[in-house]
């Protein structure tokens, strides 16, 4: 995520320009932005852990194996089918890294929208989060649903990260729509004309390097 907060708050329609940091290498159980809806229909930006803790677990780090979740099984999974009915989120991406393996060794790419895109080549990745007060302080988490990839990706890894259209995301961020068969219909994979990869260093292997060198094409 590497948009400014103005563009950040122009393409998700938010009342305040958000406080959000660039990052280049964002990983699981790390803390990201995400987009979600009051009651009234106003959008905010909130800080939540990557990897979903459901609110019956009785032990947190098990959010560590819950980074994506199936888009096709999410409306059937005790984990899932709750959060996927009321507690949507958007993910708000400038791209992400899947690894193509290439002989006996992993070479990462980065997805990214296509030259010109609107807001700095924003887009939104379909989430789902949860309020877990199982510890002294209540815990929000998220996961990111995946699905088929395109034929951008399919290339380079068998799944990708749901990416929600703009016109769908009054719909996916509905609190009161729990239409799963809905919900479903934007859950496929993304346009191809929508994305371009290209491969990167092995420099973002390591969370620890966070920079902007870790999107440049090699």
């Amino acid at each position: 995520i590497s948009a400014t907060p103005d563009a950040v708050a122009a393409h998700f329609g938010l009342a305040m320009v958000p406080e959000v940091e660039p990052r280049w290498n964002l990983a699981p159980t790390q803390s990201a932005p995400i987009i979600r809806s009051s009651s009234h229909g106003l959008r905010s930006l909130d800080m939540l852990q990557w990897g979903l803790v459901p609110h019956w677990s009785k032990d947190p780090s098990i959010g560590n194996r819950m980074i994506n979740a199936r888009a096709e099984t999410a409306a059937e999974k005790p984990s899932y089918r709750v959060p996927l009915r009321k507690r949507r989120c958007l993910v708000p991406s400038n791209g992400f890294y899947e690894w193509k393996r290439e002989g006996d060794r992993k070479q990462p790419y980065c997805i990214r929208a296509v030259e010109g895109s609107d807001h700095e080549g924003l887009f939104a990745l379909a989430g789902l989060w949860e309020s877990w007060r199982g510890g002294d302080q209540p815990l929000e988490t998220f996961t990111i649903l995946t699905t088929t990839p395109n034929n951008i990706v399919a290339p380079i890894h068998d799944r990708m990260p749901v990416i929600i259209q703009p016109k769908d995301y009054n719909l996916w961020l509905d609190p009161f729509n729990e239409d799963v068969q809905s919900l479903a219909s934007v859950l496929g994979p993304a346009p191809d004309a929508l994305l371009r990869a290209y491969p990167v260093s092995r420099h973002v292997n390591r969370p620890a390097n966070d920079d902007a060198s870790c999107i440049d094409p090699v």
